[in-house]
């Protein structure tokens, strides 16, 4: 049986390639696509990739991030929704909330995509969020 003629010899991957070679998280997705998911569909895919991710302090915390800040915008949308209908005024702050709850879901899924998968504050709410989603990301193992 013949060998086969050797490969190439190593040297500096073409421009355009990363210089450090690709690592799949432990879960077996990569950062940025764990972070996306996480976002992608609100809190519902944040709680499936808080387990599926857990191996990843990224991934978990992205998940954790989008529990927080999607599941508490989806109460305050049930309450509002409640309240509109005892008091119709109430319509407008609803409308204000679902505007802002879709610009921000926009701007998490750009912001998780573009950032490879690294950690990241929500714009204009993510002083709020940041820490209950640290408890969350570290209190699940």
């Amino acid at each position: 049986m013949q060998n086969p003629p050797p490969g190439p010899p190593p040297g500096p991957p073409p421009s355009g390639y990363p210089q450090q070679p690709y690592q799949p998280a432990a879960s077996g997705i990569d950062k940025r696509t764990g972070a996306f998911l996480s976002y992608l569909l609100g809190w519902v895919t944040g709680l499936i990739m808080l387990f599926v991710g857990k191996a990843d302090p990224d991934v978990k915390f992205h998940a954790a991030q989008s529990i927080v800040l999607f599941g508490g915008l989806t109460v305050i949308e049930i309450v509002l929704r409640i309240v509109w209908s005892y008091v119709g005024v109430f319509g407008i702050i609803y409308w204000l909330v679902g505007l802002f709850s879709f610009v921000i879901w926009i701007v998490v899924l750009v912001k998780a995509w573009t950032g490879a998968g690294a950690r990241f504050q929500v714009p204009l709410v993510g002083g709020v969020v940041t820490p209950y989603a640290e408890q969350l990301a570290d209190s699940v193992n």
